[in-house]
């Protein structure tokens, strides 16, 4: 089996799931699966190695593909991660030829450069939310539209749709779509695996039964409709844009910083500050 690559600027793209959104605060700095896949990287093969984070909330795929992909494409990277969609997909408008499209233009430009590029599918949002259930055959088009476009581009995937544990409640956080701290670590490990970096093993997919009975899911699943669902689609509605004014947590290529933490699988870097240093 050959030795795991060593990359030298890793940038990362996509929506509040690669931001870090729920894994963490503004006041304390929000972390999430790309940041800690970042540091496993540099304690592991790639010492030295750089970061960037050019994820926004609230993006789709076309905010990717036209927003954010000319700044990861100026900071050269070796290793880039492109994980959108799942924004479109709960549109009222959601084009699901357009969404492909975009991302997959995205991969393309990104591998044109000789720049290895990691994706993943969308967890199973039946698992996640059963009372959005409905939406599920939507999901696996898109999922196995997503997987065919990275086939022809050689995009690496990270399957976490058939995955049971996407059913357990404690990977995910308040609003049950951001992953938990506890969700994003899981989400960093499998990254971890699919490189196949040291230390990495298969312990990340771990489900732990939920002894939720049926009655206090059903009452659960009311109280987050009401309390995020009509939030959301009224946003969706309004059409407000990604970030609401908000700019990148870390746009220029930074040392991965060491960070500990008690959590399962690996730890993430802190905020950085917003300067330049020189390319490595």
């Amino acid at each position: 089996m050959p030795e795991p690559a060593s990359y030298r600027r890793y940038v990362a793209l996509g929506d509040s799931q690669t931001e870090g959104l729920n894994d963490g605060d503004d006041a304390t700095g929000i972390r999430g699966w790309a940041d800690r896949f970042a540091e496993t990287l540099a304690t592991t093969t790639s010492p030295g190695m750089h970061y960037a984070n050019l994820a926004l909330r609230g993006c789709r795929a076309r905010d990717v593909r036209h927003g954010q992909l000319d700044a990861a494409l100026a900071l050269e990277p070796d290793l880039a991660s492109v994980v959108v969609g799942m924004n479109d997909l709960l549109r009222h408008d959601y084009d699901a030829d357009a969404t492909v499209r975009d991302v997959e233009q995205t991969f393309a430009a990104l591998r044109a450069t000789g720049c290895r590029v990691l994706t993943m599918t969308f967890p199973d949002i039946g698992r996640m939310l059963p009372v959005m259930a409905w939406l599920r055959p939507r999901e696996v088009e898109l999922n196995r539209r997503l997987v065919e476009a990275a086939g022809r581009h050689e995009v690496a995937v990270l399957e976490l749709f058939p995955l049971a544990m996407c059913g357990d409640p404690g990977l995910w956080s308040h609003d049950r779509i951001h992953g938990s701290p506890e969700g994003h670590a899981r989400i960093a490990a499998g990254m971890a695996e699919l490189l196949g970096l040291p230390g990495s093993d298969g312990s990340w997919r771990a489900c732990v039964p939920s002894d939720t009975g049926l009655v206090d899911a059903v009452r659960r699943d009311a109280w987050w409709a009401a309390t995020f669902v009509v939030p959301f689609l009224t946003r969706q509605l309004l059409g407000r844009g990604p970030g609401a004014g908000r700019t990148a947590k870390r746009p220029d290529l930074m040392p991965v910083l060491a960070r500990s933490s008690t959590r399962r699988g690996p730890s993430a870097t802190g905020p950085s500050p917003r300067r330049s240093p020189a390319r490595p």
